[in-house]
């Protein structure tokens, strides 16, 4: 059974940082691209940034390039999510998602995690 676990999430003040982790089983972690989507509320979902199965891919949406960094070890079956600079519009759920490649498309994605809530008060 394929899991993905968000974790990490919470209430910031406008301008601070948080780290996602999203822990996977059941699946070949260092055979999908990954990628991290948020869905503000009211809003339809909106892809934030993707890797590619070694890393060395990258994608990200322009609303949230150079304040975030998605990251992976394959090691430990983990991705990651950087955010610094965090503004109150970035406030949403925050899923990670596994998929055959790399894409900013959520239709690409096969699995998907739950999610975890991120508040960024101003």
């Amino acid at each position: 059974q394929v899991q993905l676990v968000e974790s990490g999430g919470g209430l910031v003040q406008a301008g601070g940082s948080l780290r996602l982790s999203c822990t996977t089983s059941g699946l070949k972690f260092s055979r999908y691209s990954m990628g991290w989507f948020r869905r503000a509320h009211g809003k339809e979902r909106e892809f934030a940034a993707a890797i590619s199965r070694n890393g060395g891919n990258i994608y990200y949406a322009d609303s949230v390039k150079g304040r975030f960094t998605i990251s992976r070890d394959n090691a430990r079956n983990t991705l990651y999510l950087q955010m610094n600079s965090l503004n109150p519009e970035d406030t949403a759920v925050y899923s990670c998602a596994a998929a055959p490649i790399i894409s900013s498309q959520a239709h690409t994605y096969i699995y998907w995690g739950q999610g975890t809530q991120v508040t960024v008060s101003s």
